[in-house]
């Protein structure tokens, strides 16, 4: 038996994969906790089994502002959320090292205290990588701003870590659990990536979807735009809506509104439901003909395990990378979230649902999603490294 600390930022798409690969070591005999600023988001994605949970220091509060887009965005996320995360973290960290006793820290790629703190008292770590945006080197050209954050990291070190410690926080040296496949995102990056595929796990979903409302004649479009961009998502759900309405022959839109931008669906509207949450696996499983969204990882990649193509429209952060990803294997279009109109995301969608080329390309990444091993590959390569340095 083995104990294994997940340390992971309070954001939901940086939890879910871990949760079944957490659930996976429990299942296998291992003790398994996290660390989080947020131990009620944990509890609430993992389940009464997840383990012990200890509280960490949270990061900023507040909005970014929506405007920013390209190495300005990447520049503020860090400076504003990433770096004063780590040092919030580390002290809870290094509290949740002391009493829960790890033999391995499995850090996810932006909490960069689990690595830290883990290089700094000598224990082996894993990095769990819930975005393959990393992999494809995303300051290659713009060497200023690698320069910075090389210099940013250098003195977090030096704040919450060993100074002499070389390892890059977000690549562990000893194992980095990509939960994606070469098919999707290439295979450029070398060292200790192990590809594992999605962790699609059974997730708690609340009751009262209208099943009853799918018209099994026609396409399901999905639209969502994820739990972190209801500040910027109105204009372009408007616009979704609007390509929906005229497709309505052959197609029903469901748009995900947690924000309520939208005015609602009318009670007897059979061609677009607004709801604040879908059960999306659930959805997914059911049967849908295209998901437009915003690219995040995660909702590229469960549609994707479903062999669902896609329409992306990247905001912010790693989803242009993502985006570009998804338009290189052939799995979808990509379009501007920003500019975007209703006819060109009607354009968009009709690609993606008449042209049988990318659907076969979705089936393709399906097919690839499913032979990585998912989970319990991920839980296996976990158990290896805590038997290597036991």
């Amino acid at each position: 038996m083995s104990r294994f600390l997940f340390v992971v930022p309070p954001l939901v798409g940086h939890i879910n994969p871990t949760v079944g690969v957490a659930a996976e070591l429990t299942a296998r005999g291992h003790l398994v906790a996290w660390a989080c600023p947020d131990p009620e988001l944990v509890g609430r994605l993992a389940g009464p089994g997840a383990g012990a949970v200890f509280a960490c220091a949270g990061g900023p509060q507040g909005e970014r502002p929506a405007e920013l887009r390209g190495p300005e965005a990447l520049k503020f996320l860090w400076e504003w959320y990433l770096l004063p995360l780590a040092e919030a973290m580390a002290p809870g960290v290094r509290a949740a090292v002391r009493e829960f006793r790890p033999d391995v820290v499995v850090a996810d790629q932006q909490a960069f205290a689990g690595a830290l703190v883990a290089e700094k008292l000598g224990l082996p770590w894993a990095t769990s990588a819930t975005t393959s945006a990393e992999f494809t080197d995303p300051l290659s050209g713009l060497p200023k701003v690698r320069e910075w954050l090389e210099t940013r990291l250098a003195g977090l070190r030096s704040a919450v870590g060993d100074p002499a410690g070389t390892a890059d926080p977000r690549f562990s040296p000893h194992l980095v659990l990509a939960f994606s496949t070469p098919e999707l995102a290439g295979d450029s990056h070398t060292g200790a990536v192990r590809w594992v595929g999605p962790s699609i796990a059974a997730r708690p979903s609340a009751a009262g979807f209208p099943w009853e409302w799918l018209d099994p004649g026609r396409a399901t479009v999905l639209v969502t735009l994820g739990t972190a961009n209801t500040d910027v998502g109105g204009r372009f759900l408007d616009e979704c809506r609007s390509a929906l309405r005229e497709r309505a022959d052959r197609a029903q839109g469901v748009i995900v509104d947690p924000g309520n931008t939208l005015a609602p669906s009318d009670a007897d509207d059979k061609d677009v439901l607004i709801v604040p949450s879908v059960p999306q696996l659930a959805l997914l499983e059911r049967g849908v003909g295209a998901v437009v969204c915003h690219a995040g990882h995660n909702s590229v990649c469960e549609a994707l395990w479903h062999g669902v193509p896609l329409v992306v429209a990247p905001i912010r952060d790693d989803q242009p990378v993502v985006a570009g990803q998804v338009a290189d294997a052939g799995a979808g279009v990509r379009v501007r979230f920003g500019r975007v109109t209703a006819q060109k995301l009607g354009a968009a969608l009709d690609s993606v649902l008449d042209d049988p080329g990318y659907r076969a390309a979705a089936d393709r990444i399906r097919t690839a999603f499913r032979a990585a091993g998912g989970a319990p590959a991920a839980a296996a390569h976990l158990d290896e490294l805590a038997r290597e340095f036991r």
